[in-house]
């Protein structure tokens, strides 16, 4: 099992939850905690057992076992004198077979399982084994690398246990946890601590957007895609990373909420490949104590939004550079990464309110969440010949800038391929091409009127740095 570093630390996988439907298709429905919390106070209580629990929820976890081809290939393969050096024991190119073990939850009967894009996103032969011994073979039909979530389809199975899922904002720290999965490939294991912390954002991005419940019930690898429920056997996270110098268990572990699992599953529900987030169109900053106290704050507290696109749904609802946002849905705000989080859990085409702060004073709008907007049109375009054949460029729109991570005030025309002469020249894809011979480039159908025989000075924009590229002349 691969281990991914957090904070110079080893990465877990994690799991997911199930859907529930009382709502539209598509949709999963997250369980409140109803039960009253209480300290046990008699001997019985203290000496009561997991037992019920994890006979209700460990059915429900499954192991996964997957196979991936690579290629193999020397330095040396094409090497003439090492070839006829060592002759057949040359070792050249060839493949190989990368074996790797996780975990995974069932979220409905139907064989539905969600698991860590880390675990199966890449795999080409995926063995799903259940509890009770049978084993399926499993497809994926959603993996979502950047919240570390994937959503697979058993073949020919059915009535399977499956998990409900619990809304994870009702966690508090202290609550009991349980995590179910198979540490080091030895088989399921149970193991049982609280939630230590909530909200930590301090994770590698990449990983459950930023955003974790923290646990110290022990977690190891292989326990990727595995379970963390309470103590009703609901799904409330999936166990995605620890921090450790060792690679073992040390007591902090972290876990994607259940409320993002929810948004996943919905996405692969509705037929989607990668989970389906609204476009935020913002640049901002943490409000630190120092921050704080410049902006007239008694305590540090959300995020100061720095830079708006004109399309972004904040700039639609109001909001401007220098306003704070501090709760969107009523939940609070307090990092970048809990914003994305939010966000990608309400989902695209759907409302939600914004509570900000503006010269001191509390304002509230509302908003609505959508893909970042293709328009205007890519209408790309590929130099079939002159000084830069071989360039293939777009237009740049919020969905560009989305796709590739450009800058919100990007301009030009972004470079999607380079290759024959565009390459040799020294243009890369990813670059913006801003200029030609002092002329700006606005759109792709100004491009090929610039281009006249001669020598041509490219002004190009690389990693948020601007440089110049002469060519002849």
């Amino acid at each position: 099992m691969r281990l991914f570093p957090i904070f110079a630390l080893g990465l877990l996988a994690a799991c997911a939850p199930p859907p529930q439907s009382a709502e539209p298709p598509g949709r999963v429905t997250l369980i409140a905690n109803a039960l009253e919390r209480q300290v046990p106070r008699t001997q019985s209580e203290i000496t009561l057992s997991f037992a019920p629990v994890v006979k209700q929820a460990a059915p429900a976890v499954v192991n996964i076992y997957t196979k991936k081809v690579v290629e193999r290939r020397s330095p040396f393969a094409n090497d003439p004198f090492f070839r006829d050096f060592f002759g057949d024991f040359f070792p050249g190119s060839g493949r190989r077979v990368e074996n790797s073990l996780g975990s995974g939850v069932i979220v409905d009967p139907s064989g539905v399982i969600v698991s860590n894009h880390h675990v199966v996103g890449d795999a080409d032969e995926i063995t799903v084994i259940l509890n009770d011994r049978r084993e399926f073979q499993a497809e994926v039909i959603l993996s979502d690398e950047e919240s570390d979530l994937a959503v697979l389809r058993t073949r020919r199975a059915s009535d399977l246990p499956a998990l409900e899922l619990r809304d994870s904002d009702t966690l508090e720290v202290g609550d009991l946890v349980l995590a179910i999965g198979n540490p080091f490939g030895v088989g399921q294991t149970v193991t049982s601590g609280i939630v230590s912390a909530l909200a930590r954002t301090g994770g590698a991005r990449g990983r459950g957007g930023g955003y974790f419940i923290q646990t110290d019930a022990p977690i190891n690898p292989g326990n990727s895609g595995g379970a963390l429920v309470d103590m009703t056997g609901r799904l409330v996270g999936v166990n995605t990373a620890i921090v450790s110098r060792s690679g073992g268990s040390n007591g902090i572990g972290f876990a994607v909420p259940a409320n993002l699992v929810a948004r996943v599953i919905e996405s692969a529900n509705q037929g989607l490949t990668m989970l389906d987030r609204p476009w935020l169109g913002l640049t901002g900053q943490d409000v630190t104590g120092e921050l704080a106290e410049a902006l007239g704050f008694d305590r540090p507290q959300g995020v100061l939004i720095e830079q708006l696109h004109p399309t972004s749904p904040f700039a639609l609802a109001g909001l401007e550079p220098g306003d704070v946002l501090t709760e969107l849905d009523g939940d609070p705000v307090d990092a970048l990464t809990e914003l994305v989080f939010r966000a990608a859990t309400i989902g695209t085409g759907r409302s939600a309110s914004a509570t900000y702060l503006r010269g001191g004073a509390a304002r509230q709008a509302t908003l609505r969440f959508q893909p970042a907007p293709d328009s205007p049109a890519r209408d790309a375009l590929t130099v079939e010949g002159g000084a830069l054949r071989g360039l293939s460029v777009s237009n740049v729109n919020p969905a560009v800038i989305d796709e590739f991570g450009l800058g919100l005030g990007a301009e030009g025309v972004l470079v999607l391929r380079a290759r024959d002469r565009a390459r040799r020249a020294g243009l890369r894809p990813g670059d913006l091409l801003l200029a030609v011979n002092g002329t700006p480039v606005g759109r792709t159908r100004d491009l090929p009127g610039l281009l006249a025989p001669g020598g041509l000075l490219l002004e190009v924009e690389r990693g948020g740095k601007r440089g110049t590229i002469r060519i002849g002349g």
